[in-house]
């Protein structure tokens, strides 16, 4: 693995966010200010394919990175916030379901968030 594929794991593996690939950029030239834009998506695909990473896709938004540690994540339909949710493994109660080797799965539920529920609402929570 190369310098920046490892800096890459880690700033994923520490953020307590959702990174995009440019978010990721900034902080490895905090690292390596003779990084580029380039070598970020080629490590995150290189990454991802190695099963290293996870990557979200959320339609409308760009694509995020995040740990490999098994959760599920809440998006908002209204502003594309992403957030993490745990909740019970549900991969023998599809393996069995689907009858064919599964690789893994991931799970987005659709919602809106107060913030956006307080603009639609006019500002006032109900």
């Amino acid at each position: 693995m190369t310098k920046n594929a490892r800096y890459i794991l880690e700033i994923i593996n520490h953020s307590t966010v959702h990174l995009t690939a440019e978010q990721i950029y900034l902080r490895l030239r905090e690292k390596n200010a003779k990084a580029v834009l380039a070598t970020v998506y080629n490590n995150l695909s290189s990454l991802y394919e190695q099963g290293l990473i996870r990557k979200v896709c959320v339609v409308g938004c760009p694509d995020r990175y995040d740990k490999t540690v098994r959760h599920d994540h809440l998006v908002c339909k209204k502003c594309g916030r992403l957030s993490d949710i745990a909740l019970d493994d549900l991969t023998e109660k599809l393996q069995k379901q689907i009858g064919v080797p599964m690789i893994s799965y991931d799970l987005k539920i659709n919602y809106i968030c107060e913030e956006c529920l307080e603009k639609e609402n006019g500002g006032d929570k109900q």
